[in-house]
C-alpha cells in the first residue's frame, strides 16, 4: 500500500526572518514582475506577514524571559 504524500501551501512569509531578507525578497520580486502589480502586492503582504510573525517571536521570547 502507497502512503498519502501531504503537501501544504508554500509561505515565503515563514521564511523571511530578518530585515534583509525581507529587503533582498521584495527586490528580486521587482526585478522579476516590476509590471504585475497583483504579483508586487502579493510580495509585499509577505513581508507584512513575516513581520507580524517576527514581532510575535519576539513578544512571546520576551514573555518567556520574564517568567
Amino acid at each position: 500500500m502507497m502512503r498519502a504524500i501531504v503537501l501544504r501551501k508554500w509561505d515565503s512569509s515563514e521564511y523571511l526572518k530578518t530585515d534583509q531578507d525581507m529587503l533582498r525578497y521584495l527586490e528580486l520580486c521587482v526585478e522579476e514582475a516590476s509590471e504585475d502589480a497583483a504579483f508586487i502586492a502579493k510580495a509585499h503582504e509577505n513581508v507584512a506577514r513575516a513581520k507580524r510573525m517576527s514581532a510575535q517571536s519576539s513578544f512571546l521570547k520576551a514573555d518567556a524571559a520574564r517568567t
